[in-house]
């Protein structure tokens, strides 16, 4: 009998699942399923109210709702028994986070809740608690706090912490009421198996945990503030689950529900980009790996240690056991390209596009593809949803520079490409500063496989290699591939890996000519990236605090 895994990528707009082939990574069917809410960021469902600005929920519901989707109809597709699956891997947009109490149970699913914002999950692109982000740095820096260093020198509004902080100040109810504070891809596990862990790759990167150190030191949360350290014991205590690690097993109450058989292994729960580590084969420094979506997330291994101010993390056995797994990105991506439809497509576009049949977006694309670098006469800084790397910043807003009355929706469209390839090089190069080589980029993801143009832009702008690999579900696959390990099937991740990793779809080499403009392009985007950045000018931060009534 044929042996099966099945990873779940719970993205940002949806849950995506592959049912894999244990001995050859082949996957044998894949299920999509939009979340019913999708991204909760103008108004409350459940009141009505208006929500401030960056924030992002969502509902936990919905997650529910996918796993009761995804198991059945991927058997169903395939043709098999719910008992040949083997092992079941979650990975999830991270840090995305909700309250719920000792049961299991979401707070927002209780009446006395469903209209507290506070009680919804806060998505990762959740930015309102940048002020307490700002505090912990502050403190950080007075204190002359050292475990920052392994996670770019900066906290960022997007973790843990910070939001923890900003619901228990804004809705102490709800920390009350909550008896943990948990990732949404523990949460599934915990629902799964009735086991509470904590993957470790969502407490490191996300909550700042360090091997044989834990947490941040009360004495630092305390400095931050008073009740932080026994907030902290209180809604984060629960044991760290290692990658590919069987957390538990699925019980009888979940397999009825969910649509599985009792017992099936279940894998620590692992980000929905750092999962990808096997998928995409990388098991050695020097390469670097990009998921290419609603925002781009980098991954690359290093064998030493090393202080690289501003990315994410910098994580002893962080993505591949033996490794610092190296972390960075960029807040937007697919968000830019998705803004420049829904806002600056005219009707033309649109009815131009369904003549020949194809999304407003690829018709975009083949315009902006048909100009030279260059020759738009635009610039653009990537901030639309703040700055992830290498400035740790999420009230950087967006800026274009360049406009006339020639400007088109394309030329607009190709400088925010360009700008998102231009913001990538800076990290690449914080990188090559401090030591590490960069030899090539192994991409994934939609963007990735879909769109030929941007992935050229962005081998001339790095003035690099680029492999695409061919699953379509990178993630997903990754998530797969550490379950076949929690169930047994291999020894370890580079067994697993070894056996079960995507071959490679399409490949682009830098255009010479194309990568000697964007140098010079690269270098103005530089001085507006550092003045606007650096404190040269924080204009962009007063016309937000005027935004939002602070005059």
């Amino acid at each position: 009998m044929k042996k099966y895994t099945v990873g779940i990528d719970f993205g940002t707009l949806s849950g995506r699942a592959v049912l894999v082939d244990v001995m050859t990574g082949e996957e044998c069917a894949s299920v999509v399923m939009d979340y019913p809410h999708a991204v909760i960021d103008s108004i409350l469902p459940a009141s009505g109210e208006v929500l401030p600005i960056n924030w992002a929920l969502e509902d936990p519901r919905d997650y529910l709702a996918v796993l009761e989707f995804l198991f059945p109809a991927l058997c169903r597709e395939a043709g098999i028994e719910k008992e040949q699956i083997v092992g079941v891997g979650i990975d999830f947009t991270c840090c995305t986070i909700l309250p719920i109490k000792k049961d299991g149970t979401a707070l927002v699913s209780l009446p006395e809740f469903e209209q507290n914002k506070h009680a919804y999950v806060k998505l990762w692109k959740h930015h309102a608690s940048q002020p307490w982000a700002d505090r912990m740095n502050e403190v950080a820096a007075e204190r002359g706090e050292t475990f920052v260093n392994y996670f770019g020198g900066k906290i960022s509004s997007e973790w843990l912490f910070p939001k923890l902080l900003q619901t228990a100040k804004e809705a102490p109810e709800v920390i009350e009421a909550a008896d943990y504070y948990i990732e949404a891809g523990d949460w599934l596990n915990f629902l799964l198996t009735g086991v509470q862990k904590r993957g470790y790759l969502f407490a490191s990167y996300k909550a700042e945990y360090l091997p044989d150190v834990g947490y941040p030191s009360d004495e630092y949360l305390a400095a931050v503030d008073p009740e932080l350290p026994e907030l902290a014991h209180r809604l984060l205590d629960a044991p760290i689950a290692q990658m590919g690690e069987c957390v538990g097993r699925v019980t009888k109450e979940a397999a009825e529900r969910f649509g599985l058989a009792e017992g099936t292994a279940v894998a620590a729960s692992i980000p929905d980009a750092h999962v990808a580590a096997p998928a995409v084969g990388l098991t050695k420094p020097g390469d670097i790996y990009g998921i290419f979506g609603t925002s781009n997330c980098y991954f690359t291994l290093a064998d030493i240690y090393r202080d690289i101010g501003g990315i994410c993390g910098y994580v002893p056995d962080g993505l591949m056991p033996g490794y610092f797994g190296v972390e960075a990105g960029l807040c937007a991506v697919g968000d830019h390209f998705a803004w420049v439809v829904d806002n600056l497509a005219t009707a033309e576009d649109k009815a131009e596009a369904e003549q020949l049949g194809i999304p407003v977006i690829q018709l975009l694309v083949r315009r902006a593809a048909k100009k030279k670098p260059g020759e738009t006469g635009l610039l653009a800084l990537d901030w639309w949803n703040g700055n992830r790397n290498i400035l740790v910043d999420g009230n950087l807003t967006g800026l274009l520079i360049g406009m006339t009355l020639r400007t088109k929706t394309d030329d607009i469209l190709r400088a925010l490409i360009e700008a998102t390839a231009f913001a990538t090089k800076v990290i690449i190069d914080r990188m090559e500063e401090c030591g590490m080589k960069i030899d090539s980029l192994i991409a994934a993801g939609g963007i990735a496989r879909k769109d030929a143009f941007t992935m050229q832009v962005y081998s001339d702008v790095l003035g690099i290699p680029i492999n695409v690999i061919s699953s379509k579900q990178a993630p997903a696959l990754g998530s797969a591939i550490y379950a076949a390990v929690a169930a047994g099937e291999y020894p370890d991740i580079f067994a697993a890996s070894d056996a079960m990793k995507s071959p490679i779809y399409s490949s682009y080499t830098p255009n010479k000519e194309n990568e000697k403009v964007y140098s010079a392009l690269y270098r103005e985007y530089l001085t507006l990236h550092d003045y606007f950045g650096r404190g040269g000018n924080d204009v962009m931060k007063r016309l937000l605090k005027i935004s939002q009534g602070e005059i």
